[in-house]
């Protein structure tokens, strides 16, 4: 008996075992977090307050600059329901409303709506004004995922 609890006590203090340990435990926590957020499939919606943290949080980020009363807005929005839907896992879509969150509309310069633009990394680095196809607005963010076909960088 004191021999096998000998042993037990070695692989307590063995740094390779513990090592192994530590490392599946991230790995086991990297991948809960990543299915947890690749079933994003409808925007997120944005503010003032969560913008940076959001945009900062995924590689890749579309946000719709709308208002409420905007007809051209209210025709973009189904839109990017189904992109969101559509692209879940590979980019992640954001709404602010430009009426209630005017500090981030106005460092952004969004003078019209709909304004819809593109984050890479924390950078806004392309983007439109105005309505549009699914069909060009799937194609201006297709351009921008290049190789990489995840969220998650």
């Amino acid at each position: 008996m004191y021999g096998d609890n000998k042993i037990v006590q070695n692989y307590g203090n063995d740094n390779e075992l513990n090592d192994i340990l530590a490392r599946k435990k991230n790995e086991l926590i990297a991948k809960t977090q990543q299915k947890s957020n690749s079933n994003i499939a409808s925007p997120i919606m944005l503010t003032d307050s969560n913008f940076n943290q959001i945009v900062e949080k995924y590689p890749l980020i579309v946000v719709d600059f709308w208002a409420p009363w905007c007809g051209p807005c209210r025709m973009v929005s189904p839109i990017l329901e189904q992109l969101a839907s559509e692209l879940a896992g590979k980019v992640v879509f954001g709404k602010l409303n430009v009426d209630e969150n005017p500090r981030i509309a106005s460092t952004f310069g969004i003078h019209s709506i709909p304004t819809i633009s593109i984050f890479k990394n924390g950078r806004a680095i392309d983007g439109f004004v105005g309505a549009a196809s699914k069909s060009q607005m799937q194609s201006k963010i297709m351009a921008h995922l290049g190789g990489n076909n995840s969220v998650y960088g």
